[in-house]
C-alpha cells in the first residue's frame, strides 16, 4: 500500500515537471517576434517628424512680415496649392527670375477664376428688382400689356431718368425703341420687354468687361476713388480671391493720410495672408507704391494691389497727384499700372456719374468697380457708367462678404434684372 502512494507521488512530480517545461518551451518564441516589430517602428516615425518639423520652423523664419506665420497653418494642409509662401522668401534669387519669362505664358495664367452665380446675383439686385425699384418699375410697366403704343416710351423714359440711367444714355436707348414701335416691330409686351433686355446688354458689353488679366508679373492694380468708396474694402476682397486661387498678392498702403485706412488694410493682410508695404503717417504715396513693386518683384509675387487716398474729384491739385503716383509706378515697373480701378459707390447715383468723368479725365482708367449695389433700388446707374465712360466694369459688390465681389459679366447681369426666371 505504502509503495502504491509512492509511485503514485512520483508520477505527479514527473507530469508536473513535463508540464512547466512545455509552457517555458512556448512562452519565448510567442512574445519575442511581437514586440521586436514594434520596437523597430516607432524608430523611423521618430526620425522623420522632428526633421518635418524643422523644415516647418524654418519656413516661418523666412516669412519677412510676422502676420503670414497665423496663415501657415492653413496653407500646410494645402502644400501643393499655394507654395507662394515659403518658396519666394527662401529663394528670392531664383523666383525673380521667371518673371521675364512669364508674359510668354501669360495666355496660361488667367487674372481670376470666372465666378457666374445666377442665383446669388439675384439676391444681391433684390433692391431693383423691387416693384419701387429701377427694373421693378420698368417689368410693371410692360408686363400685362396686351398692346403697346408710341405712347409707352415717354414712360419708359421717365422711369430709365428716374433711375440715374443718365439723360445721354437714355436717349440712346431709346433710340431704337421708338424706331421698332414706330414701324411696329414691337406689337406686345414680349417684344418691348425683349428689346429692352437687347439694348441694355448692347450697352454694357463695353470693352473686356469682368475680372481683369494678369498678364505681367506683378500685375500692378491702382485703386482710385473719392473717401468712403470702398477702395480698402474692394483690395482686401480681391487679395481674398487671389489668394485662394493660389495667386501671390502685395499690398500697398498708399493711402497715407488716413492712419485708420493703413491700419484697415494691415488687418487685411494678416488676415488673408499677404505682405503689406507701408509707410510713415503722411509719407509719399508714390514711394510707397514704388517700394511694394519693387518688393513685389523680389519675392516674385504674381499681384500688387495699390490703395490711394480719397480724393474729389473737383480739386484740381489732388487729381495731378494722382497722376504723379501712376507715373512713379510705371519708374518701377514698365507698363506699370496695369489695371487702374475707379471705385465708385453706387448709392451716390448720378454723383458717382460726375465723379468717374472727372477720374476718366485725369487717369487712363482700365476699367469700374460699382460697390454697395446691394444697397440701391437704382440699379440703372450701371448703364450710364457703362455707357459714358465707354471703360468696361469689372466687379460688383452686393455684400459685406469677400464672397459678395462678383465678376460683372453684361449677360448674368441683364438676365438677373431683367430675366422671367426667379429660380
Amino acid at each position: 500500500m505504502i509503495y502504491a502512494i509512492i509511485a503514485v507521488v512520483v508520477l505527479a512530480i514527473v507530469g508536473y515537471l513535463l508540464m512547466s517545461r512545455r509552457s517555458a518551451g512556448e512562452l519565448p518564441p510567442a512574445q519575442t517576434p511581437e514586440k521586436l516589430p514594434e520596437a523597430k517602428e516607432p524608430a523611423p516615425k521618430s526620425k522623420t517628424e522632428p526633421a518635418k518639423s524643422a523644415e516647418k520652423s524654418k519656413d516661418r523664419q523666412a516669412t519677412v512680415r510676422e502676420p503670414r506665420p497665423r496663415e501657415e497653418p492653413k496653407a500646410a494642409s494645402e502644400r501643393p496649392a499655394p507654395p507662394s509662401e515659403a518658396e519666394p522668401e527662401a529663394a528670392p534669387t531664383s523666383e525673380a527670375a521667371p518673371p521675364s519669362d512669364a508674359p510668354a505664358s501669360d495666355g496660361d495664367r488667367p487674372s481670376l477664376t470666372s465666378r457666374r452665380d445666377l442665383k446669388s446675383l439675384r439676391k444681391g439686385l433684390a433692391r431693383s428688382r423691387e416693384s419701387e425699384g429701377f427694373f421693378g418699375r420698368l417689368k410693371a410697366l410692360v408686363t400685362g400689356r396686351r398692346e403697346v403704343d408710341p405712347a409707352i416710351a415717354e414712360e419708359i423714359e421717365e422711369i430709365l431718368l428716374a433711375g440715374d440711367v443718365g439723360v445721354k444714355t437714355t436717349e440712346a436707348l431709346l433710340e431704337r425703341l421708338k424706331e421698332g414701335l414706330a414701324k411696329g416691330e414691337l406689337k406686345d409686351a414680349d417684344a418691348v420687354w425683349r428689346a429692352l433686355r437687347a439694348e441694355a446688354l448692347r450697352t454694357l458689353n463695353v470693352g473686356d468687361p469682368g475680372a481683369f488679366k494678369l498678364r505681367d508679373q506683378p500685375t500692378v492694380v491702382l485703386l482710385v476713388g473719392v473717401n468712403g468708396a470702398g477702395k480698402t474694402t474692394t483690395i482686401g476682397k480681391l487679395a481674398t480671391r487671389l489668394t485662394q486661387e493660389g495667386q501671390r498678392c502685395v499690398l500697398a498702403a498708399g493711402d497715407t493720410f488716413r492712419a485708420a485706412a493703413v491700419q484697415q488694410l494691415v488687418v487685411w493682410g494678416d488676415r488673408v495672408g499677404c505682405e503689406v508695404v507701408r509707410g510713415k503717417d503722411g509719407a509719399d504715396p508714390g514711394s510707397v507704391i514704388f517700394e511694394a513693386i519693387e518688393r513685389a518683384k523680389a519675392t516674385g509675387a504674381d499681384v500688387v494691389l495699390a490703395d490711394t487716398a480719397g480724393r474729389l474729384h473737383t480739386k484740381t491739385n489732388l487729381m495731378v497727384e494722382m497722376k504723379k503716383i501712376a507715373k512713379t509706378a510705371g519708374k518701377a515697373l514698365d507698363g506699370a499700372p496695369h489695371e487702374v480701378l475707379l471705385v465708385l459707390d453706387a448709392t451716390n447715383g448720378q454723383n458717382a456719374l460726375a465723379q468717374a468723368r472727372e477720374f476718366k479725365d485725369a487717369l487712363d482708367l482700365t476699367g469700374v468697380v460699382l460697390t454697395k449695389l446691394d444697397g440701391t433700388a437704382k440699379g440703372g446707374m450701371v448703364l450710364g457708367i457703362a455707357d459714358e465712360l465707354r471703360v468696361p466694369v469689372r466687379f460688383i459688390g452686393l455684400g459685406e462678404r469677400a464672397s459678395d465681389l462678383h465678376d460683372f459679366v453684361p449677360e448674368d447681369f441683364v438676365e438677373a434684372l431683367l430675366g422671367h426666371d426667379e429660380g
